[in-house]
């Protein structure tokens, strides 16, 4: 329900939910950013679990007068949470516009979507970054929060889970050090360490999903072999099993080597843009009927 109605009325950028949880992560790290590694991980767990701690609260009072509400909280806050079209517009109008040929849309459209220059991107790098991207918003939107929000709720914290992941991701990365954020170290090392975490087990199991509804071997194995050379922590393991599971190379060639297609991976292609947006609703199908069936069960609570 609360994908179907994120497909129907997509939040806004600046939805009151969304600012009042931004809001409240500055608020913690103007107030407790000392410098400390104490202090980084006592802000860390407040910006993350307070909002954790307060869905998990509601979920339980609502839970004690009427299930129907309960459930209604627990969309609601999916709904806020997890959902494709709070990315998935900047991969729709850079894919259109390469279909359409101008390769100048789709750049300019990849520079808002990552705030960098984009303008001398190669077309190959260009599909390259659209897929990583895409892949990782992904699982950082849809798969991870499922994850979360399934094994919160086995626990009996409702839609906690959810919301701790958000959280997490969101701490991580607006805490890193930047000119115009004045986050300490200290502070960007709890956010970065804490988030690594938490993914642990959300990455791995959207590479898994990946590598069963895609080319299991091939994804497989990349990701065995090949994760931390395409990013640190989670983020390795899902390029690494979309790689395998779509067989498209997402790591650049050496300088001066010529790619040849008919061993190992092809080059980023349009016609992977496709395979990517295949790969993730296949995906979506596979961990709904896991969900189904755990819920027809009585795993989750």
């Amino acid at each position: 329900m609360a994908l179907l109605l994120e497909q129907a009325r997509p939040l806004a950028y600046d939805n009151p939910a969304h600012s009042l949880l931004r809001g409240w992560a500055r608020l913690v790290r103007r107030n407790l950013d000392a410098g400390e590694t104490a202090h980084g991980w006592l802000a860390w767990g407040l910006a993350v679990g307070v909002p954790a701690l307060v869905a998990a609260g509601v979920f339980w009072l609502v839970d004690t007068f009427s299930t129907v509400l309960a459930f209604v909280w627990l969309v609601v806050v999916l709904y806020v949470t997890l959902g494709f079209r709070q990315f998935s517009h900047h991969f729709t109008a850079i894919r259109q516009a390469l279909e359409q040929g101008d390769e100048t849309a789709a750049r300019q459209g990849l520079a808002q979507w990552l705030r960098v220059d984009a303008a001398s991107l190669p077309r190959a790098e260009l599909l390259r970054q659209v897929i990583e991207h895409s892949v990782l918003s992904a699982h950082r939107h849809v798969f991870g929060v499922l994850v979360c929000f399934v094994v919160f709720g086995m626990l009996g914290l409702g839609p906690a889970g959810a919301v701790f992941y958000r959280m997490a991701e969101y701490v991580a990365r607006t805490w890193r050090l930047r000119h115009d954020v004045s986050s300490s170290p200290a502070l960007e090392t709890a956010a970065v360490r804490g988030w690594g975490w938490v993914d642990f087990v959300p990455s791995r199991v959207t590479a898994v999903g990946f590598a069963v509804v895609g080319n299991f071997e091939e994804a497989v194995a990349s990701w065995r072999s090949d994760a931390p050379q395409y990013a640190p922590g989670g983020d390795g393991v899902v390029l690494a099993a979309t790689a395998g599971a779509i067989n498209v190379r997402l790591r650049p060639l050496p300088e001066g080597v010529v790619p040849d297609e008919s061993v190992g991976r092809a080059e980023p292609q349009l016609a992977h843009l496709a395979s990517v947006v295949g790969l993730v609703w296949r995906s979506v199908v596979l961990w709904m009927l896991v969900l189904a069936l755990l819920t027809f069960s009585g795993l989750p609570a």
